[in-house]
């Protein structure tokens, strides 16, 4: 069994262990002031949903597994992100950063709990890449404007150009307009939807074919 869940271990540990580098070295912020340095901090992400896609346990474990996972996935939220949350709701940066960071770790922790319940690797896989291409779209920026009664008239209607949405800038190279960031949004749910029903044979296809051992030799 343990031999089965070697490269889970190794991508959950370079997770962690990436984490770590970047909470000391990198500190997390609103801004997201580099796609390189936007497409380092998904890294971790990606280690971790990999990881979890690759998980090999038997029924009976799994299942015990999972009753544990449950209750400590809803106890790092609520003894973690909620207390500092409402600790800093005086300070927006400091609660934008923390959401930032409980948002992939519920993605995560949806995905664990869907292969737990003994749900396919590709499935997996498919799951997160969709909720974060969800989260990465600007759907929340956009319900944030419409969700709520905004007394300030610049927030009142759907500004002209979102200068705040750092995450679309880096791929852009400015900050979009309004009609730009409802492509953006437009785009990454038609993305997020294609990787949740688009049949797995042409997932398939896009894999690179592997040499028959018989002819090289």
């Amino acid at each position: 069994m343990l031999h089965d869940n070697v490269p889970t271990l190794a991508l959950g540990a370079a997770a962690l262990l990436l984490t770590a580098a970047i909470f000391l070295f990198l500190p997390p912020q609103r801004e997201a002031t580099s796609l390189a340095g936007f497409l380092l901090q998904l890294l971790p992400f990606v280690l971790a949903a990999e990881a979890i896609a690759r998980l090999r346990l038997a029924e009976s474990l799994r299942l015990g597994l999972g009753l544990v996972a449950a209750p400590m996935v809803f106890l790092v939220i609520f003894c973690w992100f909620v207390p500092k949350v409402f600790f800093s709701l005086d300070n927006f940066e400091t609660v934008y950063v923390l959401v930032l960071m409980m948002i992939p770790f519920i993605i995560l922790s949806l995905t664990l709990t869907f292969r737990l319940g003994g749900g396919p690797t590709a499935m997996c896989r498919r799951l997160a890449g969709a909720m974060l291409l969800l989260m990465l779209s600007g759907l929340e920026d956009l319900a944030f404007l419409t969700v709520n009664h905004h007394t300030d008239p610049e927030w009142a209607t759907i500004p002209e150009r979102w200068n705040w949405a750092s995450h679309m800038k880096v791929f852009l190279g400015h900050y979009p307009t309004k009609e730009e960031a409802f492509v953006f949004i437009g785009v990454h749910v038609v993305l997020a939807l294609l990787v949740l029903f688009l049949p797995t044979r042409y997932f398939t296809a896009m894999r690179p074919r592997r040499r028959n051992p018989r002819i090289e030799r």
